[in-house]
């Protein structure tokens, strides 16, 4: 008995174009052929298509087929490479389904990174904008403590932030500076490592200064800007003011 190109692919329940491919790329040895050029397929072509689609329903990819197939420690060590490789799949799948569900009803939020659900109302759109860059620089770990510090930031400076007007006088700057240090000192104090973050970024040093300063500087108006660069400074010296007490220098 023997089957040609089409038949053979309805009986594996496949198309000629994926036996087509299986050719090209070795999975499928190459039939027999007739007098007049048409292929002639054999039993063993039609149960070896039959595995090969067995283990692609499987999830196993093309390139490992042939190491899946084989008998022995190979094939086991190959399977559980796999099957390691679904777990995390299978994984991830399960995050977005329950990320799309909480969407669905009206609890999650796509603008902000996964976990910063909770915190996306006391975020701005600058804020949320900055979060998600940052998720793409920072470890989980460095996200994590983002996420606490969103949080615990009092929401009067960090509104009246928000809503500073781009050719906010002097006056409004300083005075906004002045009360938003604290928030800065504090989160220095509790995370150094926001002043030495090189343990915590997922990108190199450089990339991840151009980014930030690239991004403050699209998402921040200048009053904004200025007012980070004057608080800044503000807790850097209330910061000093600390260590210098707890040296026993008077400050």
């Amino acid at each position: 008995m023997a089957w040609s190109t089409r038949e053979i692919a309805e009986l594996a329940g496949t198309t000629v174009n994926t036996v087509r491919h299986y050719h090209q790329v070795g999975l499928l040895e190459q039939p027999d052929r007739m007098s007049n050029g048409y292929k002639q397929y054999q039993v063993r072509h039609l149960v070896r298509l039959l595995k090969i689609r067995r283990l692609r329903d499987l999830g196993v990819p093309l390139d490992q087929i042939d190491d899946v197939a084989l008998d022995g420690d190979s094939s086991s060590e190959a399977l559980r490479a796999i099957d390691a490789d679904l777990a995390v799949s299978i994984e991830r799948l399960q995050r977005a389904r329950a990320e799309i569900q909480a969407i669905l009803q009206g609890s999650s939020a796509t603008g902000v990174p996964a976990g910063f659900e909770d915190v996306a109302p006391r975020l701005s759109e600058q804020d949320k904008s900055l979060m998600l860059i940052y998720s793409q620089l920072y470890d989980d770990d460095a996200m994590e403590d983002l996420r606490t510090m969103v949080r615990q930031d009092p929401e009067s400076p960090s509104r009246e932030f928000d809503a500073l007007a781009p050719d906010a006088d002097e006056t409004v700057r300083a005075d906004l500076a002045e009360r938003y240090a604290p928030t800065i000192a504090d989160a220095i104090r509790n995370y150094p490592w926001l002043i030495h973050p090189e343990k915590h970024l997922s990108k190199s040093p450089e990339v991840t200064q151009k980014t930030v300063v690239e991004s403050l500087t699209a998402l921040y108006n200048a009053a904004q800007r200025d007012v980070l660069a004057r608080a800044s400074v503000i807790a850097g010296g209330l910061l000093k003011k600390e260590q210098g007490t707890e040296d026993g220098h008077t400050p």
